[in-house]
């Protein structure tokens, strides 16, 4: 299919791809195409574009400034043509070919990852997962089509992004076992006095609203540093007693690794957990089956949560109580 001046609109397929793999190789095995064909195809569309495209940076190659500012577009393009084929929504998933990226604190991939990837292996075998941790700063992922669904705590969003909240989230401390915090009743003052906090924050801030909750009470409490993720946090507390946070979502890590977990005795504000996708995926089938898989692993989590309040069993697997 071609347009009047000549131009391929195959092009369009293969530069999704190659914006998609960022590699000339990768995108040659996706397409079935040779290497040298595929970098002919490259040639092609840098000449229709006027632009390189793909340049090299060391070992890897990267996408140009133009190709970023293209590829949102690129995406929903192709994405509208295979929808416009496609025998509808009802499509045998099981045929589709795609690869979803999903942006997310470190902990969604860690927690959810394992079931996300499981259920894409029954149900839609052609679909690929690609987590990318969130950045140090906030930039229009979804409205670049860098990332096709955003999870977890969505604090910011374009005006025309769709944001769906699941549930609301709460931080629990957590510290090594043994710690001296667990020792009696755990006090507001007790808590800000541990000999030092460590603070989770992609940005590297030192301050939340835990700060903000103890200055009400007239408390400070000694935060010595922070790491990007909470995973990461774990491994260190495990081997100090600097006192931690870690979120609902995160406890089984922190369940795994050993850790004691336990209420912060402080009127917190409730994080509210979902996942924010960009309107041009709304008719969909594919993504709207990633929405649908991600909604219910949320869903899940919540309500393991409510049969641990509860005293119920869970469906799935319990945790040790707070």
């Amino acid at each position: 299919m071609t347009q009047s001046t000549g131009l391929d609109l195959n092009l369009l397929v293969a530069l999704d791809v190659l914006l998609e793999e960022e590699s000339v190789r990768g995108a040659a095995r996706r397409l079935h195409l040779s290497e040298p064909a595929m970098s002919r195809t490259l040639g092609r569309i840098r000449k229709a574009l006027g632009d390189p495209v793909l340049v090299r940076a060391g070992r890897r190659m990267v996408p140009t400034p133009h190709a970023l500012a293209v590829r949102a577009e690129v995406g929903a393009v192709v994405e509208r043509a295979r929808a416009l084929f496609a025998p509808g929504r009802d499509a045998d998933l099981r045929t589709v070919t795609r690869t979803f990226t999903v942006l997310g604190h470190d902990m969604i991939a860690a927690t959810h990852g394992a079931a996300l990837f499981a259920r894409a292996a029954r149900e839609a075998p052609g679909v690929r997962l690609r987590f990318l941790s969130e950045s140090h700063t906030d930039a229009p992922y979804l409205r670049q089509g860098i990332a096709d669904l955003e999870v977890g705590v969505i604090d910011a969003a374009a005006p025309e992004v769709r944001v769906e909240t699941v549930h609301e989230e709460r931080m629990l401390g957590v510290v090594r076992p043994g710690h001296p915090l667990l020792d009696g009743e755990l006090t507001p003052e007790r808590f800000a006095g541990a000999a030092g906090h460590l603070g989770v924050s992609r940005r590297g801030r030192q301050h939340g609203p835990i700060d903000d909750a103890l200055a009400a009470l007239g408390l400070r409490r000694r935060v010595v540093g922070s790491v990007g993720s909470y995973p990461a946090s774990l491994f260190v507390l495990r081997e100090t007693d600097l006192v931690g946070l870690i979120t609902e979502w995160g406890r089984p890590l922190a369940d795994a690794l050993g850790l004691a977990v336990f209420e912060i005795p402080l009127a917190l504000p409730a994080m509210r957990v979902g996942f924010a996708w960009h309107p041009r995926h709304d008719a969909d089938p594919a993504h709207a089956w990633l929405r649908d898989c991600v909604r219910e692993l949320l869903t899940a989590r919540t309500a393991r949560t409510a049969s641990l309040a509860t005293g119920q069993p869970a469906p799935a697997f319990r945790f040790r109580p707070v």
